[in-house]
């Protein structure tokens, strides 16, 4: 069955559109139980990030791919919105190319970003946990973990990224200098919080501190980097005292608005506050932004900054896409011959229900007490007819492009010289 990508992403959908659908790590098993019942895919894969919603389905043809798109339109951020100019669908090859390039970095607002195969691993493992991976599309999920594995190593895709939070800092710098006299304020525990936290830390800041809605787990990352922690609850009394503040929860809703930093302005006596938000939705309201003395950036702000130095790695992409186009091909091959399967197995049947009739006729001609190399000559021609009958029927039925189609197909399946009719030469 055919293989079908369905999906958005950063270079399609500006983070506008990206954070109306998203799908937090519990959301994904029940959608990708829910996809593969309503469509009646036979596999489903959903992945789900700040830069991209893509769903990998095997199944029938366009229906399949009908019913999800409908589906993703009944999302409820997606509701009155219409999804369908930023949707991308990719078939068989593509999609294979597109999950290599995807889990290599290559496919990334940050290229070469390392980040991306867990996620694309996690979504795996959630997936076959559900119930709706096992089969082609399984296949070729393990061989992108390790397409991505070989890109990385053969290649200087991983050394060459630039990660969202180094862009940060940069910025950071350009607008105070020296950090050593700022306030660092972390909102959230997560991957990209801590990936911060390390470039941030190593600046030496005044302070640092981690807001996090249970106090216990902003506690286990502020140890780690000699900082205290905070709830969320307490950000409007505490955001005031930080010269910058970066964010990325798993919340669907703002939780920083225009109104909390026009008071936090005030406090500060209108010192200038540079806020990052990595979060998809986003956790900052994009009106803070207007505000003077605020400078935010976004995800796809920090991105366009950073594929401005893109060109010092053309030549690792081009090396990694040659490595891709390869294990590609080499993976179409094989779900090629996968679909032969049916054909072989039922051609074998027919062949085997042919034996067992010729020599059933055979043994009673031998119990009779005929001559057995008249036998053995009846077995053959009995084997020969049932095995010809089909195809010359098929030939004498056929006329024009399908008689010749027939003989192109016979000249292949039964070559002239594939056979010896030299007795000797078959005893060899």
């Amino acid at each position: 069955m055919p293989l079908f990508t369905i999906g958005f992403n950063h270079r399609t959908a500006p983070i506008e559109v990206r954070e109306r659908i998203v799908f937090p790590l519990e959301a994904q098993r029940p959608a990708v139980e829910r996809l593969k019942i309503e469509t009646g895919a036979d596999e489903v894969v959903l992945i789900s990030t700040c830069n991209r919603t893509e769903i990998y389905l095997r199944g029938n043809a366009q229906p399949v791919v009908d019913l999800v798109t409908r589906w993703l339109a009944t999302h409820p951020g997606a509701d009155n919105f219409n999804l369908t100019p930023h949707l991308y669908q990719l078939n068989d090859a593509d999609v294979v190319r597109h999950a290599f390039r995807v889990a290599s970095g290559l496919d990334s607002m940050v290229l070469g970003e390392p980040q991306i195969l867990g996620q694309v691993k996690l979504a795996a493992k959630v997936a076959t946990e559900a119930g709706t991976l096992g089969g082609p599309l399984d296949r070729l999920f393990q061989e992108t973990f390790k397409v991505a594995k070989e890109v990385r190593t053969q290649t200087e895709i991983g050394a060459t990224s630039v990660s969202m939070a180094a862009a940060a800092l940069k910025l950071a710098q350009q607008l105070f200098g020296d950090l050593r006299d700022t306030k660092l304020l972390l909102v959230g525990v997560g991957e990209m919080i801590e990936l911060s936290a390390t470039h941030f830390a190593a600046q030496s800041p005044k302070s640092i501190v981690v807001a996090n809605r249970t106090i216990e787990r902003g506690r286990e990352l502020a140890q780690r980097f000699n900082a205290s922690a905070i709830t969320l609850q307490q950000l409007p009394e505490r955001i005031h005292e930080f010269d910058i503040v970066i964010t990325s929860t798993a919340s669907m809703l703002p939780i920083i608005g225009k109104g909390m930093i026009e008071s936090a302005l005030k406090l500060r006596r209108h010192k200038p506050i540079f806020m990052v938000d990595l979060a998809v939705p986003r956790d900052i309201e994009p009106e803070v932004g207007e505000l003077d003395d605020v400078f935010l950036y976004t995800l796809d702000m920090l991105g366009k900054i950073i594929q401005q130095n893109a060109e010092k790695r053309e030549a690792a992409v081009a090396e990694a896409d040659r490595i891709i186009d390869i294990r590609a091909s080499e993976f179409m091959v094989w779900l090629a011959a996968r679909a032969s399967v049916p054909a072989i197995q039922q051609l074998r049947g027919q062949a085997d229900g042919y034996r067992l009739v010729e020599l059933e006729r055979a043994k009673r001609m031998l119990a009779k007490g005929e001559d057995p190399a008249k036998v053995i000559e009846q077995l053959a021609l009995g084997l020969t007819n049932k095995f010809l009958h089909q195809p010359l029927a098929a030939l004498n039925r056929a006329h024009g492009p399908e008689r010749e189609a027939l003989h192109d197909a016979l000249e292949k399946l039964f070559p002239a010289s594939s056979a010896s009719t030299d007795p000797q030469e078959q005893e060899k």
